[in-house]
């Protein structure tokens, strides 16, 4: 043997045609078959025309073993088709091309399924809504959906809340017999979730800072009452609330929000803090009167949330506060003027109480506002009435 080159041609050399295989020379691109379009006179439907654009092997090489002779193909599968996007329906069900392709569809391909039959249409007859709730939605408030509806947006507090404003009046007639700072006590209570209520009825929440400001009026105008006495309630209430307005304006005035925000906000605060502070007068007002008004506006607020039309609760509720005023006033110097305290102390109750059921409002408003507008609503006939009758 020699290690020098063979310099002699190799069995089936390429001369031209594909006799042979080279391995090291990139192998020619294969012609394509021409177009077989259904039911066109020129589709090459003779396998042996077909052969001339087949690759042809001739001749043996050392790769025979490895790659077997290519066989002739039928032109009908290499045929052209154009490319076709698949649809899918709703279920995942392929569905057909559309009517422009349909002379190539296979026999084979499943078709459209049937479309579903339509729900039959709701009665017209009847309401197509259910309940009123007050869980919200993500499209439109229940307000706006109630409205559409043609039902009331109105959703009272209920009993609950109805419980909690009798426990929080009995507490503050029953500590008005014992003093101003006994009293305090449940006052500030009621002050704090009159401010927190009100913000939160009107749509603004979190608002801390609305919220602080009212109860910190409310605060300064319980000190107020607690220093000057009695006789001056009125003009530390008065007092505290043109201050707390006049700072509350120049807090507005800094703010960076649009003018419409401003005045929006600059409302909401005021009325929060004219309401936490006019709740002070229970201080200023006299103790008898202040057990008779609490005693009225606690049976009136339950009497109101029987399950009872809403004239006749309201009646009810009237007329069981103003027995309610005569059995505490019976006990004190107000006498049978407790039925009229009991009387007016209940009507603005009921005002205070229809407020906090207006539009909607949220769990939390009902034990917020629902629990304390009627007391504080009800705080200055309380004053102006015991000094009247006392």
């Amino acid at each position: 043997m020699s290690n020098q080159p063979y310099q002699g041609p190799y069995e089936g050399s390429y001369d031209g045609r594909y006799e042979g295989y080279d391995p090291y020379q990139q192998q020619a691109p294969q012609p394509q078959v021409p177009q077989a379009w259904p039911g066109h006179p020129q589709s090459y439907d003779d396998p042996q025309a077909a052969q001339q654009y087949t690759q042809q092997w001739q001749g043996q090489t050392w790769e025979t073993d490895v790659h077997p002779p290519v066989a002739a193909v039928d032109p009908a599968e290499t045929a052209y088709l154009p490319p076709q996007s698949p649809a899918y329906g709703s279920t995942g069900q392929y569905l057909p091309p559309q009517s422009a392709n349909a002379g190539w569809d296979r026999p084979d391909r499943p078709t459209a399924p049937e479309p579903a039959p339509a729900p039959p249409a709701a009665d017209s007859t009847g309401p197509a809504y259910g309940p009123a709730t007050i869980a919200g939605n993500a499209r439109i408030t229940d307000a706006q959906r109630a409205r559409l509806e043609g039902r009331s947006p109105i959703i009272e507090p209920g009993m609950q809340p109805a419980a909690l404003t009798a426990l929080l009046g009995l507490l503050l007639s029953g500590t008005a017999a014992l003093g101003e700072y006994a009293l305090l006590v449940p006052l500030v209570v009621l002050q704090a979730v009159t401010a927190a209520g009100w913000f939160r009825l009107n749509g603004m929440w979190p608002a801390r800072q609305g919220i602080a400001l009212a109860f910190a009026g409310a605060l300064t105008a319980d000190v107020a009452l607690l220093v000057a006495g009695r006789d001056q309630g009125p003009a530390a209430i008065l007092g505290t609330l043109g201050v707390w307005v006049l700072l509350t304006l120049v807090l507005q005035l800094r703010s960076h929000a649009d003018p419409d925000t401003r005045m929006y906000g600059l409302m909401a605060t005021v009325v929060s803090a004219a309401l936490a502070i006019v709740a002070g007068g229970y201080l200023a007002a006299e103790p008898d009167a202040v057990m008779v008004g609490a005693a009225a506006v606690a049976v009136a607020v339950l009497a109101r949330a029987l399950p009872l039309p809403t004239p006749a609760s309201v009646v009810v509720a009237l007329l069981a506060a103003a027995g309610a005023g005569i059995a505490v006033g019976s006990m004190t110097d107000v006498g049978t003027g407790g039925a009229l305290l009991g009387a007016a102390a209940a009507a603005c109750a009921l005002i205070g109480h229809r407020v906090a059921s207006y539009d909607y409002p949220s769990r939390f408003v009902h034990f917020t506002a629902g629990v304390a507008l009627p007391l504080s609503v009800a705080a200055p006939v309380v004053w102006v009435l015991g000094r009247a009758l006392v």
